[in-house]
C-alpha cells in the first residue's frame, strides 16, 4: 500500500500531531470567514514557505496536489456563474489554503501518529457514548484510502492507454468499480475483526493497530 508520508528530519516534521492537527483546524476557520484575497494570497505565501521548510519536493507536492485540481475548476466556475469573479476568486483561494495546509499534514505526520492524536482528543468524549478507538479507525482507514485510489485511478488510466483510448468520459465508472469492490472487501475484514459490534471493542483497537503497523514507513 503507498504512502502519504514524506520522510524528513524537519521542524515541521517534528510538530506533535495533535498540534498540527489544531492549527489545521484554526487556519481552516479563520480562512472560511477571511474576506480579503491580500489575506488568502499571503495565507496560501506562509503554507508555501511552510512546504519549504518541510523540505518537501516541489514533485511531491504538484502529485499530492493534482487530484484536486479539476474539483477547484468546477467549483470556481460554478461560483463565477453564480456569484461572479470576485467570489469566485476568494472560494477558489479558500480551497487552495485549506487543501495546500491539509496535504502538508499528511506529507509530514504519520498515520499511526495522526490516528493517536484523534483518539487522544475523543476520550473525554468516551462517556457520552463516542468509542475513540472506532473514530480513530475510520480516520485510518480514510488517509491510507487515499493513495490506493490514486493507484486504482492510475491503473485505470494505464488499461485505457492500453486499448489506444487517451481520453475517455468513461473513466469514472470502471475506476468507481474498482473502489467499491476494494470497500466491500475491506468492509468483510472488518467485519471479521468483529468491527461494529458493541460487544468487541477490544478488536476495534486490534483492526486500528493493524492500520498502524501497515506503514511502509514505520513508527518512530
Amino acid at each position: 500500500m503507498l504512502s502519504l508520508y514524506h520522510d524528513a528530519r524537519t521542524p515541521v516534521h517534528a510538530l506533535p500531531a495533535g498540534v498540527k492537527l489544531s492549527i489545521l483546524v484554526a487556519v481552516g476557520t479563520a480562512v472560511f470567514f477571511a474576506g480579503s484575497a491580500p489575506v488568502l494570497g499571503a495565507s496560501l505565501g506562509a503554507v508555501a514557505l511552510l512546504y519549504a521548510l518541510a523540505r518537501v519536493p516541489a514533485r511531491v507536492a504538484w502529485r499530492q496536489s493534482a487530484p484536486v485540481l479539476p474539483f477547484l475548476v468546477l467549483i470556481v466556475a460554478t461560483q463565477v456563474l453564480i456569484a461572479g469573479w470576485v467570489v469566485a476568486a476568494l472560494v477558489g483561494l479558500r480551497v487552495l489554503v485549506l487543501v495546500a495546509l491539509a496535504n502538508l499534514v499528511t506529507l509530514t505526520t504519520r498515520t499511526s501518529a495522526v490516528v493517536a492524536a484523534v483518539e487522544a482528543a475523543l476520550r473525554p468524549l468516551r462517556p457520552l457514548g463516542v468509542r475513540p478507538e472506532r473514530v480513530g479507525l475510520v480516520v485510518a482507514m480514510t488517509i491510507r484510502f487515499i493513495p490506493v485510489i490514486k493507484e486504482q485511478a492510475d491503473l485505470v488510466r494505464a488499461a485505457q492507454r492500453a486499448r489506444g483510448v487517451e481520453r475517455s468520459t468513461a473513466f469514472l465508472v470502471p475506476l468507481l468499480v474498482r473502489t467499491l469492490r476494494l470497500a466491500d472487501g475491506l468492509g468483510e475484514a472488518l467485519d471479521a475483526r468483529g468491527v461494529g459490534s458493541g460487544e468487541r471493542s477490544r478488536r476495534s483497537r486490534a483492526s486500528v493497530r493493524a492500520v498502524r503497523t501497515s506503514d511502509p514507513q514505520g513508527d518512530q
